[in-house]
């Protein structure tokens, strides 16, 4: 699929147009090979790097063919199955050009479509800079949801009611954080090449949005690294309590054993038919039960001294 939008200072809705102009917004989306064919035709685009664009695993760079910029990113959104997966997006700059090409739906186009940002596509730079922004943006709420859902599985850690389902969870968040900081950590490098002006024009103003993208990504990356580490905190303080609960179990069972068997060991020599002494005393059973009870209490204060049980 693809569109052309088109939006001056002056109007205040984008307006879609049937053919390309000078400061239009080529928007791409899951294009078939004829689609292709026919940009790279009719822009003059580098045929490989626009395939490059369709590669699921593409990592964030930076590249400058002639007068025209490729910038690669990747964005982040939840699939027909709800995961939070990433997909890359290729921005092509150039003086009078600015193309994006993407796999899926673009999330940030809605907003910019629906007039909830001011934008003009005859401002080429920023325009490329407020979509990156509001990918970085993106970025920000997925992982604050993540940030909350580990909070709610922690509280349920002091009152000992985690699941295996938590740890499924837990499998699956990671995942999604790590997949998060492989798009993330490249795309710093890309900002920072951006910020030297050799690849876009900037103006002071857009300088200043690139420090801000620059600062809000690595804020991204920290938080995903301090999300990683809670979920293996977690983790191994949740197998520290379930070691230290299991062995205290034992030790329990274990104490219940050993005062149970001894005097089963009494009551069984006096068990076998062959003669022993006092059998035949009246006050035979009573000695026999103190003495079991004297052995069992011995044993348990002897075990205790010596913190066995």
């Amino acid at each position: 699929m693809i569109k052309y939008y088109y939006k001056s200072l002056r109007k205040s809705q984008a307006e879609e147009l049937d053919a390309y102009r000078r400061g239009t917004w080529v928007y791409v989306e899951a294009p078939t090979e004829q689609e292709l064919e026919q940009l790279v035709s009719k822009f003059n685009l580098v045929p490989g790097h626009i395939a490059d664009a369709l590669d699921e695993d593409e990592m964030p760079r930076l590249e400058k063919e002639g007068d025209q910029t490729y910038i690669f990113v990747r964005y982040a959104y939840r699939n027909a199955e709800s995961e939070l997966v990433t997909m890359p997006l290729l921005f092509i700059f150039s003086d009078d050009l600015v193309i994006t090409i993407s796999l899926a739906h673009l999330p940030p186009i809605d907003r910019f479509l629906g007039g909830k940002i001011e934008f003009a596509t005859t401002q080429r730079a920023k325009l490329v800079l407020q979509i990156l922004h509001e990918i970085v943006e993106q970025y920000d709420a997925f992982i604050n949801n993540t940030s909350k859902q580990i909070k709610l599985i922690r509280s349920r850690l002091r009152g000992h009611e985690i699941s295996n389902q938590d740890f499924v969870d837990f499998v699956l968040i990671e995942d999604e954080l790590n997949e998060f900081l492989a798009a993330l950590m490249p795309t710093n490098a890309t900002l920072r090449r951006l910020l030297r002006g050799r690849y876009i024009p900037l103006f002071e103003e857009d300088q200043d949005l690139i420090e801000d993208l620059l600062l809000n990504n690595e804020q991204s990356i920290e938080a995903c690294n301090s999300n990683i580490k809670s979920i293996v905190n977690i983790r191994e303080a949740y197998s520290s309590i379930s070691s230290n609960t299991l062995n205290r179990t034992m030790k329990l069972l274990t104490a219940a054993t050993v005062l149970i068997t001894l005097p089963n060991v009494v009551y069984g020599m006096y068990g076998m038919n062959v003669e022993l002494p006092f059998q035949h005393s009246p006050w035979a059973y009573a000695a026999l039960m103190l003495i079991s009870i004297g052995i069992s209490v011995v044993v348990f204060v002897v075990a205790r001294s010596r913190r066995i049980f």
